[in-house]
C-alpha cells in the first residue's frame, strides 16, 4: 500500500479552474492524490487518443496497464494478492478522474476492478492467488457476464445453466453485451447450477481459450466504442468444480453486491462542463461570448448543480458501502438513478452550447453525450433501481 500511495502522491493533475465543480472538494490528501494522479493519465493518457479509440473502436491495452501500473488495476482488492487495498471511495475518485478524460476506456476499467473483487471477497485461496495478481497489475483482464438475450432487468430468470458431473461443471447458454467480450482472459459467468429462481444461480469462472466458449460478433454502439461488446456463448464448455466462485446459490448475491455506482458519469459530466464554460467564454455571437448571455449562465448554473449533486449522492453511496450499512444498496440506487440522468443532461446542455459544433466529432462534448447514455440502461435499469427504492420505502 505504501508503495502505491508513494507513487500517487509523486504525480499531480492540474488543477480545476472553478471551485464550484471542484471534485477534490471534501477529499483527504490521500483521496486528493489518487485524483490529481487519476486526472494526470486522464489528461495525458486517455483524452489525446479517446477520438481515436473511438472511432477506430481501439481496445486500448496499453493505456489500460499504464493505469495498473498506478494501483488501479485492482483498488478496493486485498495488498496480499496484489491489490491497492483501497476503499469503494478512492475507487469512486478514481474513475471519476479518468473518466473526464475516456468514459467508455473507464467503465470497462470499473468492470475490470469488480471482477477482481468478487474474487476477494468471495474466492477461494486458491483462486484469489492464481487471478488476482495477473489481474491487479492487468497483465490478464476480466469481464462479468450476467445479461442474457431474454434476461436484462429481470437478472433472476437467467437461463444458462451449469451442470455438475462428477468434479466438472458444464455449461451452455449464452450471455449478451458483455464488455471486453473476446479480449477479455477471464469471465465471471452467473449461470443456474440449481431450480428456478435467484437462489439457483452460481458464479463460476471462466477462462479463455476452454473448449466450448466462443463468442459472437462484435456490436456496432452509439458508444462505449473503446470496448468491444460481444455475446458470450457457451456450448457444453466444461470447466473444474475449483472454478466455483462462492457457494453454490450464492451467485444472484454476488451478482447484486458486484454492481458498481455511477461514477464514470460524474467524471463525463465534469469533462463536459469544464469544455461548455470554456467555450461559452470565447466563443461570440451578436459580437459578445456565449457567456455573457442570461440563458448561456442559466444553463451553465444548472450544469453545476446537477453534477454537484451528483458528485454528493456518489460519494454518500461509496461511504455507506465502505461502511457496509444495510441501507447501501437503496441509497446505491437512488444514486445511480441521480446521477445518470443528471450528468447525462449536463452532457446535453454542453453539446446544446456548442450549437452545431457540438454535433461534429472534432469535438469532445459529442463523445461524453454518447457514453454517458447507456450509464441509465446497464447495471440495473434506472427504472428498476426505483423498484429497488420504492420497496424499501414501503417496507413495514
Amino acid at each position: 500500500m505504501w508503495r502505491t500511495l508513494h507513487v500517487l502522491k509523486a504525480q499531480t493533475g492540474r488543477k480545476f479552474s472553478s471551485l464550484i465543480v471542484n471534485s477534490s472538494v471534501g477529499l483527504s490528501d490521500d483521496l486528493l492524490s489518487f485524483a490529481n494522479s487519476a486526472r494526470k493519465i486522464a489528461d495525458l493518457e486517455f483524452s489525446p487518443k479517446a477520438a481515436e479509440w473511438d472511432e477506430s473502436e481501439i481496445f486500448p491495452r496499453e493505456a489500460l496497464q499504464k493505469t495498473a501500473k498506478l494501483g488501479f488495476g485492482a483498488i478496493y482488492c486485498n495488498e496480499d494478492y496484489g491489490g491497492s487495498g483501497l476503499t469503494r471511495m478512492a475507487a469512486s475518485v478514481i474513475f471519476e478522474s479518468l473518466a473526464t478524460g475516456c468514459v467508455s476506456t473507464t467503465a470497462y476499467l470499473t468492470i475490470h476492478n469488480m471482477c477482481a473483487w468478487i474474487l476477494n471477497e468471495y474466492g477461494s485461496e486458491t483462486q484469489k492467488e492464481k487471478y488476482l495478481p495477473e489481474l491487479a497489475i492487468m497483465n490478464k483482464f476480466a469481464s462479468y457476464c450476467l445479461t442474457e438475450p431474454n434476461a436484462g432487468s429481470d437478472a433472476a430468470s437467467i437461463s444458462t445453466t451449469a451442470k455438475k458431473v462428477r468434479d466438472t461443471y458444464i455449461l451452455n447458454g449464452t450471455k449478451a453485451f458483455i464488455s471486453g467480450g473476446g479480449e477479455s482472459d477471464i469471465y465471471l459467468v452467473m449461470a443456474r447450477t440449481g431450480g428456478l429462481g435467484s437462489k439457483g444461480i452460481s458464479c463460476i469462472l471462466v477462462e479463455k481459450g476452454t473448449p466450448g466458449l466462443s463468442f459472437g460478433k462484435k456490436e456496432k454502439k452509439i458508444g462505449w466504442n473503446s470496448q468491444p461488446t460481444r455475446g458470450v456463448i457457451f456450448e457444453d464448455c466444461i470447466v473444474p468444480v475449483a472454478n466455483l466462485v462462492g457457494n453454490e446459490g450464492q451467485g444472484f448475491s454476488i451478482a447484486m453486491n458486484g454492481l458498481n455506482g455511477a461514477s464514470c458519469s460524474l467524471g463525463g459530466a465534469q469533462g463536459a462542463l469544464e469544455e461548455a464554460v470554456q467555450h461559452s467564454k470565447v466563443r461570440k455571437q451578436f459580437g459578445s461570448p456565449l457567456s455573457s448571455f442570461q440563458d448561456i449562465q442559466f444553463k451553465l448554473s444548472n450544469m453545476a448543480v446537477s453534477l454537484s449533486s451528483s458528485r454528493l449522492m456518489v460519494r454518500h453511496a461509496a461511504l455507506m458501502l465502505d461502511d457496509k450499512d444495510p441501507k447501501a444498496s437503496a441509497y446505491c440506487a437512488m444514486a445511480k438513478i441521480h446521477s445518470t440522468d443528471e450528468c447525462f443532461e449536463v452532457t446535453n446542455k454542453a453539446l446544446q452550447i456548442f450549437g452545431g459544433y457540438g454535433y461534429l466529432k472534432d469535438y469532445k462534448v459529442q463523445r461524453y453525450f454518447r457514453d454517458l447514455r447507456v450509464h441509465q440502461i446497464l447495471e440495473g435499469t434506472n427504472e428498476v433501481m426505483r423498484m429497488i427504492v420504492s420497496r424499501e420505502l414501503l417496507k413495514d
